[in-house]
This record gives structure tokens, C-alpha cells and sequence, in this order.
């Protein structure tokens, strides 16, 4: 049983991670931007929810030559070619995306089991990777997503609190949240140029995700996010590629200690 959960958690993250690069690249801009309408060969980005939803594949009809629409960096330059099928443009991130959001879907169900809050994990993880590449990229995460994805997760555990089987406290969750998000608004005070106020509202997703599994999971978490990204900064001055006031995405490594501490706190309930 526990191993069909794996498989089928799995088959959810691969699916759910063929929709990251596309999302991503079109949050990845800089704050005055408008969200990106064309992919980066230049095809327009149409389909599901209006071209948010989908793999990263380009079916254009109509956007050849001379039907250039808009302006800024997301518009469709006349020269862009039509196409249909798998844009190259996109990169690695197609083939990378979909493999990470398995091995991490499927390591939470190894860990979690078939336990209620594993299905809030799985639909908290394509968002997560979202985030995680547009912060990698342009040093930003989007309002909206951050504060949407917490009310969601707070909703969809107290959701799973009522559920026979869970492993978890709501009110850890929300505590945990606000707790981190307090936290994390202090390191913002004090180093501003360090952390970025998305790391805040990230952090009320971070928090409610270890909170649920108690104080010391939280902590444990909230220590390794701080401790990966420290290094990252470290390494980026000894190779001489960052100096001690250069700013740095923050996110991911919130989002990996989260995903280490999940892990252990979730091993630690169904031992």
C-alpha cells in the first residue's frame, strides 16, 4: 500500500513539474514588468487559463511574421516564428523540473505515508519549485503567488486536521507561520539588503509546513534554510562572484530546509 502511494505521488510530481518552466518564465521578470506573453524563442504563450497552464511547448498559429503584438519584454516581436511542439528555448528546466518534483513528491510519501496532509504537500510542491526557479532567476517572489500559496496551505491543513490519520496540529501550523514570518521580518529589519520582504511572506508557507509538525521541526527547518543559504553566500565571496552587501535568492533555500525538516518531521510521526 505504502509503496503505491510512492509510485502514485511520484506519477503527480512528474506530471505537475511539466508545468513549472512555463509558469516560471513568465513570473520571471523584474517587479515594473508585465508577466511575460511570449516564450523565450519569442512564440506566443496561448493555452489553459490563458497560456499559464501548460508544458512548455509553443503552439502559435498566427504569431509568424508581421503580427507582432504589445511591447516591453513580453510582447511578440514580429520576427517570431510560428511554431508547434516542444520549444527548445526553455532549456534544461523541462526535462529538470518534471524529475525534481517527482523524487521530492515521492520522498514526502515515503516519509508521510498515506496520511491526510500528504496530499497538501503534493499540491503545495509544483508552487514551490514555481517560486523557487523565478527567485533563482530574477531575485523575486511574486506576491501572487507567496501569499495566496500560505492562505492555501493553512486552509488545506485545517482541511487535513479534520481528517482521521493526520500526523500534524492546525494550530501548529499557524502559529508556525507567524512565528516564522516574525522571525523572518526581523532578519529583514536588520539586514534588508540580505533579505528581500517576499523571503517574509514566504516564510508564512514555510512555517505552516514544519509548524504542523511541531516547534523542533520548525526549527530544525528554519536552521537548515538559514545555514544553506549562508553557505551558498559564502561560497559566492570566496569565488569572488558576490561581495558581503551583493543580494542573493534566499528562496530556494528556505524552500529545501523546509522540504529537509518536512521530511523529518513526517519520519519522525509514522515511526
Amino acid at each position: 500500500m505504502h509503496l503505491s502511494v510512492i509510485l502514485l505521488a511520484a506519477v503527480f510530481g512528474a506530471l505537475s513539474g511539466f508545468l513549472v518552466p512555463r509558469a516560471a518564465y513568465r513570473f520571471a521578470v523584474e517587479p515594473e514588468e508585465p508577466w511575460r506573453a511570449a516564450c523565450p524563442a519569442g512564440h506566443a504563450i496561448t493555452g489553459v487559463a490563458g497560456g499559464w497552464l501548460g508544458p512548455a511547448r509553443c503552439a502559435a498559429p498566427g504569431s509568424g511574421p508581421g503580427t507582432a503584438r504589445g511591447s516591453g519584454p513580453g510582447a511578440i516581436p514580429a520576427s517570431a516564428p510560428e511554431a508547434s511542439g516542444r520549444c527548445p528555448a526553455y532549456g534544461p528546466a523541462v526535462v529538470a523540473a518534471p524529475l525534481i518534483c517527482a523524487l521530492v513528491c515521492a520522498a514526502l510519501a515515503a516519509a508521510a505515508g498515506p496520511r491526510p496532509e500528504l496530499v497538501v504537500w503534493l499540491l503545495l510542491t509544483p508552487f514551490a519549485a514555481v517560486l523557487a526557479v523565478v527567485d533563482a532567476t530574477v531575485h523575486r517572489l511574486p506576491d501572487i503567488l507567496t501569499l495566496p500559496l500560505a492562505g492555501a496551505a493553512v486552509v488545506l491543513l485545517g482541511a487535513a486536521s479534520l481528517a482521521s490519520g493526520h500526523g500534524g496540529s492546525w494550530a501548529g501550523a499557524v502559529t508556525g507561520a507567524l512565528a516564522l514570518a516574525g522571525v523572518y521580518f526581523v532578519l529583514f529589519l536588520i539586514h534588508p539588503n540580505g533579505m528581500g520582504f517576499g523571503d517574509v511572506k514566504l516564510a508564512l508557507v514555510v512555517g505552516a509546513a514544519l509548524g504542523w509538525y511541531g516547534w523542533a521541526v520548525l526549527f530544525i527547518g528554519f536552521f537548515l534554510g538559514i545555514s544553506l543559504g549562508a553557505a551558498y553566500g559564502v561560497g559566492l565571496m570566496v569565488l569572488k562572484r558576490a561581495g558581503r552587501k551583493s543580494a542573493m535568492p534566499f528562496g530556494p533555500f528556505m524552500l529545501i530546509g523546509a522540504f529537509l525538516g518536512m521530511l523529518l518531521g513526517a519520519a519522525s510521526v509514522s515511526a
